[in-house]
C-alpha cells in the first residue's frame, strides 16, 4: 500500500548552517545599513554592535526571548551612549522575527515581540525628545519608519508562523489518514482470513464426514448388497466433486478479489440435497420448511446452508444420534434455522466453542442476526438455532 509522505524534521547540521549564515548576514546588514543611513562606522561603535547582534542569533532557537532582550538592550546602550547614531529597531530585526514566529506550546512569542517593540519605540521617542532635543512631531517623524518596519516584520513573522501551524495540522491529518488506512486494511484482512477459515472448515469437514459415512455404508454392504455399496461409492464421488467445485470457487475469489465465483455457491436450494446425503441407516434426518425461501438473498442463503451443513456434520461426528430435525422458516422479515438431534451432548459445555460452532456464530452475527448452540431443554440432544434478518423482505 502506498503511503502518504509527511514532512521530516530538519537536519541538525542544516539548522546550524542556516543560523551561522543568518548571524553573518545580520552583522553585514547592520554595518551596511549604518553606512547607507550616514552613520559612523568605527571600531568602537557599529562594528562591536554588529558582531554582538550576529553572535546572539546563534542561540535564537533555544532562547529567542533572551536573544531579543539582549539585542534590544545592546542597541539602546550603544545608541544612548553615542557609540552609534543610526537605528533602534531595524538592527534587531532577526531577533524580533524569530520570537514572533516562535510557535512552541506555552511560549507566546508574538505578544512578547510586540510588547518589547512598543517598549523600545516608546523609550526611543522619550530619549529623542529629552536627550536629543527633538519636538514630539520630529520624534514621531524620525521613528515612524522604524515603527512601520516593526509592524511589517511582525506581520510577516505571524504569517510564517501560521503557515507552520497549517503545515503541522496537515501533516498530522495525513498521518491520521495513513493510520486509519492501515487499521482498515488490517480489519479487512482479518475478516477475509476468518471467512476463508470458515469456508475451508465447512467444506473440508463436511466432505470428509459425508464421504466417511458413504464409505462405511459401502464397506458394510459390499458382500451382501453390491448395488447398495456401488450407490454409496457413487454418492461419495459426487460429494468429492462438489467439494472440489467449492474449493475452486474459493480459490477463484482469492486470486481475483471482488470477482464472483466461477460456479454457483451453496445456498437454500441445496439444503434438501445436503440432508439426503447426510441421511443414513443410523441417522434419520427430517427437513421442514415454511415461508418464501426464494426471497432470501444470497449471503443469508449461503449462511443458512453452511449452518445446516456444520450442525449435521457435528451430529454425525460427535452426537451418536438416531434422529435430527432441520427446520427452516422465512417470515416477518427474518429467516430462522433450527437443527436439533437426540444424541448425547458434549461432556463439557462450559469451555470455548470449537471452530465450527464459532464459525457459525460469526457468520450469523456478521449478517446482523442472533445465534445460539447448546443442550436441549429436556433429556439428551443438542440444539443449534440462528435467526437472521432478510433485507427487503415483503410479507
Amino acid at each position: 500500500m502506498d503511503r502518504l509522505a509527511v514532512s521530516a524534521p530538519a537536519d541538525p547540521g542544516t539548522v546550524r548552517l542556516l543560523d551561522g549564515l543568518l548571524a553573518v548576514g545580520t552583522t553585514a546588514v547592520v554595518l551596511a545599513g549604518t553606512v547607507r543611513l550616514g552613520g559612523r562606522l568605527d571600531a568602537a561603535g557599529a562594528l562591536p554592535l554588529a558582531l554582538w547582534l550576529g553572535l546572539l542569533l546563534l542561540a535564537r532557537r533555544r532562547w529567542p526571548l533572551a536573544v531579543l532582550l539582549l539585542g534590544v538592550l545592546a542597541a539602546v546602550v550603544f545608541r544612548t551612549s553615542g557609540l552609534t547614531d543610526t537605528g533602534w529597531v531595524w538592527p534587531v530585526s532577526a531577533a524580533y522575527a524569530t520570537l514572533a514566529a516562535d510557535d512552541r506550546p506555552g511560549r507566546p512569542g508574538l505578544p512578547w515581540a510586540a510588547g518589547v517593540g512598543l517598549a523600545e519605540l516608546a523609550f526611543a521617542m522619550n530619549w529623542e525628545m529629552t536627550a536629543g532635543g527633538a519636538t514630539p512631531r520630529e520624534a514621531v517623524g524620525s521613528l515612524s519608519a522604524e515603527a512601520l518596519w516593526l509592524a511589517v516584520l511582525l506581520a510577516a513573522a505571524t504569517a510564517y508562523r501560521n503557515r507552520l501551524r497549517w503545515r503541522a495540522e496537515l501533516d498530522d491529518r495525513l498521518e491520521r489518514v495513513v493510520r486509519e488506512r492501515d487499521l482498515e486494511a488490517g480489519r479487512r484482512i482479518a475478516e477475509a482470513r476468518l471467512e476463508i477459515a470458515r469456508e475451508l472448515h465447512d467444506v473440508v469437514g463436511h466432505t470428509l464426514t459425508v464421504v466417511g459415512i458413504q464409505l462405511r455404508v459401502a464397506a458394510e454392504a459390499l458382500d451382501d448388497s453390491p448395488q447398495q455399496a456401488r450407490a454409496a461409492l457413487v454418492t461419495a464421488q459426487h460429494i468429492r466433486t462438489e467439494a472440489l467445485r467449492d474449493l475452486r470457487a474459493l480459490v477463484h475469489v482469492l486470486r481475483a478479489p471482488g470477482a464472483g465465483p466461477e460456479d454457483p455457491v451453496a445456498g437454500l436450494p441445496e439444503v434438501a440435497a445436503l440432508v439426503d446425503r447426510m441421511r443414513s441407516a443410523e441417522l434419520d434426518i427430517r427437513l421442514e420448511t415454511a415461508g418464501d425461501l426464494a426471497a432470501v438473498p444470497a449471503p443469508v442463503s449461503l449462511a443458512v446452508h453452511r449452518i445446516v451443513q456444520e450442525a449435521l456434520t457435528n451430529t454425525v461426528r460427535h452426537a451418536g444420534a438416531s434422529r435430527a430435525d432441520v427446520i427452516l422458516r422465512c417470515a416477518h422479515g427474518r429467516v430462522e434455522v433450527c437443527v436439533t438431534d437426540d444424541g448425547r451432548a458434549p461432556a463439557d459445555t462450559s469451555g470455548a466453542a470449537g471452530h465450527g460452532v464459532r464459525g457459525m456464530g460469526e457468520r450469523v452475527r456478521a449478517l446482523g442476526g442472533a445465534f445460539s448452540a447448546g443442550p436441549r431443554g429436556e433429556g439428551d440432544g443438542w440444539l443449534v438455532r440462528a435467526v437472521m434478518p432478510v433485507p427487503g423482505f415483503r410479507p
